[in-house]
């Protein structure tokens, strides 16, 4: 019997611990099923963690190296075009772009 106070207590059945769920859950089947779902776990844990890594690093790369040049490009570009828009109000032909 429980020792609890208030409320009914059952009483213990005999060979409780004999039951299907108690055969079931030490299975050498229900064993490998459990450590593969903690083995894919863990597989998971450790690509994700790596893919935020590669990401943290290429995202970085691509600020410091990449934006600067498009910056860059779009500067030059403006700077073409006034040139040409320039050479168009003071009559001039225009320039090739190559030729400076």
């Amino acid at each position: 019997m429980s020792s609890k106070k208030g409320g009914v207590s059952l009483p213990d059945r005999p060979g409780a611990g004999d039951g299907i769920l108690s055969r079931v859950s030490s299975s050498p089947i229900v064993y490998q099923g459990k450590r593969a779902a903690s083995d894919a776990a863990f597989v998971a844990k450790k690509l994700l963690k790596s893919t935020g890594k590669a990401a943290w690093i290429a995202g970085t790369t691509f600020l410091i190296l990449v934006v600067p040049l498009i910056i860059e490009m779009d500067r030059d570009a403006q700077l073409t075009e006034l040139e040409m828009q320039q050479a168009s109000l003071l009559g001039t032909p225009p320039r090739a772009a190559g030729a400076k």
